[in-house]
């Protein structure tokens, strides 16, 4: 996906599920670079979603010179800076309220980390040969025992097993680690 910008196209074509998809990509990235402006996971996911209805609202705003994701984070970071100079109460938040906030905050950056490192396993799996891809994905993703997945693939037990053992080795090299 180019940052989301070919999905946008379909999703201005009339494909709602395009929208789906940009919203699935982006949406905890933005909830989290928000975040780091206003402090409060809640504000920062109702501005994540006041930037992404903007998509819809004013569609014409956007105009494909830089990418989705870009201009996205352009918007949300506006509407962050507005936030907090519109804000005028100052909240005193009780210490163990101020723990709960750092814990949903580190939670938070652990679901992005998360999902980042999903996307670049699921990329690199794509990248291997059909048969390795299949095993991977029938062993880890369907949780299959050999046996299973050698009937699905018709091959024998031993075969599946160095199917695996050769993707594995093959994603440390794609992932390099």
């Amino acid at each position: 996906m180019d940052n989301g910008a070919s999905s946008y196209r379909r999703f201005l074509d009339g494909d709602e599920s395009a929208f789906e998809c940009i919203m699935k990509e982006l949406f905890r990235g933005l909830v989290f670079f928000i975040d780091g402006f206003v402090h409060d996971t809640h504000a920062a996911e109702d501005i994540a979603i006041d930037a992404f209805s903007d998509l819809v609202v004013h569609r014409h705003r956007y105009n494909f010179k830089v990418s989705l994701k870009t201009y996205l984070y352009m918007v949300g970071r506006s509407r962050a800076l507005d936030y907090i100079k519109h804000r005028k109460v100052i909240d005193f938040v009780e210490l163990s309220e101020a723990r709960a906030v750092a814990d949903d905050t580190a939670a938070l950056e652990e679901m992005v980390l998360a999902d980042d490192r999903k996307r670049q396993v699921n990329t690199a799996i794509a990248k291997l040969p059909e048969d390795m891809r299949v095993v991977v994905h029938l062993i880890y993703f369907e949780e299959m025992t050999y046996e299973e997945a050698a009937k699905v693939m018709k091959k024998n037990r031993k075969q599946v097993d160095n199917l695996l053992y050769r993707a594995k080795k093959e994603l440390r090299i794609i992932l390099g680690w």
